[in-house]
């Protein structure tokens, strides 16, 4: 939960900005990654960075909490029951907690977008219990709520799972072949080798970058989904393969599926890479090694 937190603050920002432009808000629209992190500080005061950030944080904590917790045990159960080690079982156990993470916490996560897509001036939700309310009244109850979760779910898995694969798989190469230079003693065990604190940060970037590059078309098809009756273009958005064919006819592969991925490095980069640090740093410390 602390790793999530501490994650998604540092990147919160570049957050905001990937959903105005993965959405085309028409305040935004004609801007680029920078230029828009620019023009909504002047237009909504620097707080406007984080709008929407509460209910990311109320929703992050139990997210991270339980991909972190998932994983762990999936990875056990995988080993134990399938037989299957090495490289795969990593690859299977990621997948999986992130699937079960996203659907526990899919909500919130609805409400957190429906809030940073909001531009100051044009409220249509005053906060997150309001969010709550109007999505359970205005959109089918409890089923509007998860609008966009197949995409996020087909999404996750190849993103979760390639995220704790490359991390897992770089950390125990690094501690193999080179122990002296990338490791040192756990603090809480000194049996236990870890990995130097910049090292970490490195192998939670790389895993970050490469577990985004084959997930972000269908990032940008849920946050359409999610985005649902805010958007004039709805109606031809209702399901996951009408979304990417819609996208893909009206904007491309570049502007359209991929668009803001060069804003998905910068933030996912530093995002995953303090969550593996400091996943790894809170095991040292909650004496879990």
């Amino acid at each position: 939960g602390v790793a999530g937190c501490c994650a998604k603050t540092t990147t919160a920002p570049l957050d905001r900005v990937k959903i105005l432009l993965q959405a085309h808000n028409h305040h935004y629209k004609h801007l680029g990654v920078f230029s828009t992190l620019c023009a909504v500080p002047k237009k909504e005061g620097y707080l406007g960075l984080y709008k929407g950030n509460g209910a990311m944080m109320i929703r992050i904590f139990p997210y991270g909490a339980i991909q972190f917790m998932a994983f762990d045990r999936y990875k056990k159960v995988i080993k134990k029951q399938l037989g299957i080690s090495g490289h795969v079982h990593r690859l299977m156990a990621g997948s999986m907690a992130g699937i079960t993470a996203v659907i526990c916490t899919y909500p919130l996560d609805m409400v957190r977008v429906r809030l940073a897509f909001q531009v100051k001036g044009e409220h249509k939700y005053m906060g997150i219990i309001h969010a709550f309310k109007m999505i359970y009244t205005k959109e089918g109850g409890f089923t509007g709520f998860y609008r966009g979760l197949m995409p996020t779910v087909v999404g996750m898995a190849p993103y979760a799972g390639f995220s704790f694969f490359t991390f897992g798989t770089l950390k125990s190469i690094g501690l193999a072949q080179a122990p002296n230079l990338l490791g040192r003693p756990s603090l809480d065990n000194p049996d236990v080798l870890v990995l130097k604190t910049h090292v970490n940060l490195l192998c939670g970037g790389i895993a970050g970058a490469i577990a985004q590059t084959i997930s972000y078309p269908l990032d940008v098809t849920r946050r359409r989904m999610q985005l649902g009756a805010v958007l004039p273009d709805s109606e031809k958005c209702l399901t996951m393969v009408q979304t990417l064919k819609y996208v893909y006819q009206q904007h491309g592969i570049r502007r359209g599926l991929y668009r803001g991925l060069s804003l998905n490095y910068i933030r996912c980069i530093p995002s995953q890479a303090v969550a593996f640090t400091t996943y790894e740093l809170m095991k040292q410390f909650l004496h879990l090694n």
